[in-house]
């Protein structure tokens, strides 16, 4: 088992270096599928974002891939949003239904995201949809505003509700809120794509840092897991990292979509073979997510070996951009 997990451990590092997300979007529905109860899921999530996102904040940082301010704000509101969503899952363990609501609100809001990403990374107008919504986001003047990379200038208040509203999602799922805020900075604020992943994983070192202490205080972190994990992850960050470099920003896009449809099949499946009691659905579950977390994370590192060869009329390269 820990085999197993440092082995997903560096496949999740290439995404969290590539995506911007420290994991835990895949981490805590593997753990649910694997039996662990909603809470320790939730707190081991967020113990492996913490750890995980420092390793790929300072090589982001190493590319000018951060911004500061938009990062500090986004702390700011998402750190306040964690503690009411801890709250709202501890009341849900004692009322019995936590497992249940937690799996539920996975599906929905991976499927969500993910059906959204895709079809903006499949337009012929690519981004015109994120366009009009930051655009309006953008003519909200109101003071103080911000500068923020792209030559975005936004208001303060809607930063930090952005923040606080991911923070509660975060806190209530498990997750770095990297899997939301990217889409957030991208669709809803305007930031280049590249600057959102380096911004979202120094934003998820802090937020991830606290989320995993107010779980700790409640003894629900795997320890071993969340360790075996991280070891696995230091390299395959720095590889993920490299690779946003050498990408097109609409197969970040579609490869970020699929990894989040995969979740939601995966987490539907399982809560499905509780409910139904069909064995067939768990290991459906299981394939899914650690399948999706190997296929695309071969697909990332081929296309930025084509990107670097610049070989992109190969039968390979063109199979891993489409």
């Amino acid at each position: 088992m820990i085999a197993l997990f440092v082995g997903f451990g560096f496949l999740i590092g290439i995404l969290f270096g590539f995506f911007g997300m420290g994991g835990s979007f895949l981490i805590t529905p593997a753990l649910l599928v694997l039996g662990y109860p909603a809470k320790v899921a939730v707190g081991s999530g967020l113990a492996f974002v913490f750890g995980t996102s420092v390793i790929g904040a300072l090589k982001h940082r190493d590319h000018g891939q951060v911004d500061y301010r938009l990062a500090a704000l986004m702390t700011l509101g998402m750190t306040l949003g964690i503690e009411l969503g801890k709250r709202v899952v501890f009341l849900l363990e004692e009322l019995g239904s936590a497992d249940l609501v937690v799996s539920i609100a996975y599906v929905g809001l991976l499927a969500v995201v993910g059906l959204f990403t895709l079809r903006d990374a499949h337009t012929e107008t690519t981004g015109s949809g994120g366009t009009d919504l930051a655009e309006r986001v953008q003519s909200i003047r109101l003071p103080p505003m911000v500068s923020l990379s792209g030559g975005v200038t936004v208001s303060v208040w809607i930063v930090l509700a952005v923040g606080g509203t991911i923070g509660v999602l975060s806190g209530f799922l498990g997750v770095g809120g990297g899997f939301l805020l990217m889409p957030a900075m991208m669709y809803g604020l305007g930031i280049p794509a590249a600057v959102a992943v380096g911004t979202d994983i120094l934003q998820i070192t802090i937020s991830g840092a606290y989320g995993a202490f107010v779980y700790a205080q409640a003894d629900s972190i795997a320890l071993p897991v969340v360790g075996s994990l991280l070891a696995g992850s230091a390299m395959g960050a720095r590889i993920g990292a490299g690779a946003t470099k050498l990408v097109a920003e609409d197969d970040i896009k579609g490869y970020f979509a699929a990894m989040l449809l995969a979740g939601s099949l995966s987490v539907g499946a399982n809560e499905l073979s509780g409910q139904l009691g069909i064995e067939a659905l768990n290991t459906v579950s299981i394939v899914l997510i650690f399948g999706a977390t190997v296929l695309v994370s071969a697909a990332i590192v081929l296309a930025a070996i084509c990107a670097l060869r610049h070989e992109g009329t190969e039968s390979w390269c063109r199979l891993v951009s489409s």
